[in-house]
């Protein structure tokens, strides 16, 4: 259900615009802001706009890498931290909250994040949380120091390694007991989610985020390719990369998955077995998970008294209940697979290597989120000229870092999923769909083919000209209204919060100051294109009017 919203958006949106920004900042020589100024000057917005985005995207994603150096150093641990819940104050039983949940879930949000109970509660800084948040921070420093000659070094590395982890990590996923069960809960098609408008904005969201349309950074890498480079060829290559990434990493998480929902089914059933045969005082092997249906039906009639005072403690064990409960985000990468791989052998080593694959998956996304940033800056000669590369990378790097302590607070993580949710996604469809109309309809298609012709020798053929003036801006707007839509039926926005008290999410209404930064969110970038098409326009108006007059 999907896969074909995902292959649509593949073909309609990721290889057409991963092909344009490429020829944009190839032909262009220039970053994000200056090479939508040469096409159009009242375009300055956008690249603004891609820049901004960026800056927000840094503020708080590198956060995900300082959750994973904490990780990554408590997986040397036997037993891991997670695989067990800590003992109470009078070491006389477990800690209550986590009674209450579960070690992997305790650990993240108690022992990591110390969450607290409310938006509103914002509390205090976690000195630990802010350490590691520094460390990823001066990780990212180091790697961009030296501009895009360290860079593509380090990312021979960070792009190489995680496949290798996965490739580790796929051969011991299919060899877990239940991977089956997760790879036919991924396979198996759920084609009524094709009519959920939700299922084509989480993959057009998928495509954009994963080929990094709108942030700025292609248009930036690219403007440091040789003019005659081939990026039509680029752009197919790494789409198709990309996707088939995706896919083999799904296979992986999947197969995970299902162990991790067959690990907790069994349990569920032996928990139930084990108390109807302690209740009952049945015999040693009598009951087992292929006649427990059966046998309950048995014990109800034959004891309807005893069956009914025990029925409340009576789970009811479902394997597809325990797939249905799908997680994403940070749920995912440090619960789901921190519980799988607790009941792993030798826990340690598939803790280091998947931490450690985390690790650089993030800082290869950090290092194209400050290109975007840091290209435009050096760009501008009266930065450039004023200080050298490194102080202002320097600079960047520090003041997203102490903007950053805000999602090492006690209410950090919901900071976290507000620009999470709000800071990129409505945003991103704007600028690409400006993008779309700039280069097919102000700078032109046909210019654009020459430009094309001049640097790889020869012009797009009829489906990248379809998709750029037709399908693709199409397709945003689609998108762009569905995501409205969604957001107006959906009434007052609303996220999950931890309540120690029960050991589970529960839903809460957004406070007024959260909504008014979820409003500045998208304003401060979106509002950049047509401020900086007005403030063109009244530039050039008073420089007119001043020619007059001198004249």
């Amino acid at each position: 259900g999907f896969l074909i919203p995902y292959f649509i958006m593949l073909i309609a949106e990721g290889m057409p615009l991963l092909y344009l920004e490429l020829a944009v900042g190839q032909r262009m020589r220039q970053g994000s802001i200056g090479a939508w100024k040469i096409i159009s000057p009242y375009l300055c917005g956008v690249g603004v706009a891609s820049v901004v985005v960026s800056f927000f995207l840094s503020m708080y994603y590198n956060v995900i890498n300082a959750w994973a150096f904490w990780y990554l150093f408590h997986s040397f641990q036997d037993p891991l931290p997670w695989a067990t819940c800590p003992l109470n104050s009078n070491r006389t039983g477990y800690d209550e909250e986590c009674e209450k949940t579960s070690s992997t879930q305790y650990f993240w949000y108690r022992q990591t994040l110390n969450i607290s109970p409310s938006l509103e509660a914002s509390g205090s800084v976690q000195w630990e949380q802010a350490l590691c948040l520094t460390l990823a921070w001066l990780v990212v420093y180091l790697c961009i120091l030296r501009g895009t000659a360290s860079t593509g070094k380090v990312v021979y590395v960070t792009a190489s390694l995680p496949y290798c982890v996965l490739i580790i990590y796929l051969i011991r996923g299919l060899t877990l007991h239940g991977a089956v069960n997760g790879l036919i809960y991924m396979f198996t098609p759920k084609l009524e989610q094709l009519s959920n408008p939700k299922a084509w904005i989480s993959a057009a969201t998928q495509i954009f985020f994963s080929l990094g349309l709108g942030f700025g950074s292609l248009i930036a890498f690219a403007s440091y390719n040789e003019s005659s480079n081939n990026c039509e060829r680029h752009a197919v290559i790494v789409s198709l990369i990309n996707s088939t990434t995706s896919i083999f990493a799904s296979i992986v998480t999947f197969s995970i998955y299902g162990f991790k929902a067959t690990f907790n089914y069994e349990s569920c059933l032996n928990k139930v077995i084990l108390l109807l045969m302690n209740t009952f005082d049945l015999e040693e092997g009598s009951l087992t998970a292929d006649n427990l249906s059966e046998m309950k039906d048995y014990l109800m009639a034959t004891h309807p008294q005893e069956y009914a005072q025990l029925s409340p403690q009576l789970k009811n064990c479902s394997l597809e209940a325990e797939l249905d409960t799908a997680v994403q985000g940070t749920g995912l990468a440090f619960i789901v697979y921190s519980e799988a791989i607790k009941n792993m052998e030798v826990p340690q080593l598939y803790s280091v290597l998947y931490f450690v694959m985390l690790l650089m998956l993030g800082i290869g996304s950090m290092l194209g989120n400050t290109a975007a940033i840091l290209t435009p800056l050096t760009d501008s000669r009266a930065i450039a000229t004023r200080f050298p590369k490194e102080v202002i990378s320097g600079a960047v790097c520090f003041i997203n870092c102490v903007i950053g302590l805000i999602f090492t607070m006690e209410a950090g993580n919901y900071w976290f999923d507000i620009f999470n949710d709000y800071a990129a996604t409505l945003s991103l469809l704007l600028i690409v769909l400006v993008e779309t109309i700039a280069v097919c309809y102000i700078y032109g298609i046909r210019r654009f083919e020459k430009d094309l012709y001049t640097m790889i020798g020869r012009k797009p053929n009829w489906y990248w000209k379809l998709m750029w003036a037709f399908a693709s801006p199409l397709l945003i707007i689609s998108l762009f209204i569905f995501y409205l839509t969604d957001y107006i039926l959906t009434g007052t926005l609303q996220y999950q919060a931890w309540d120690a008290t029960q050991g589970q999410l529960v839903t809460k209404d957004y406070p007024g100051h959260a909504l008014a930064v979820i409003g500045l969110l998208v304003a401060a970038s979106t509002m950049c294109i047509p401020l900086g098409a007005l403030v063109t326009f009244i530039r050039k108006r008073l420089k007119r009017e001043s020619v007059s007059t001198t004249a």
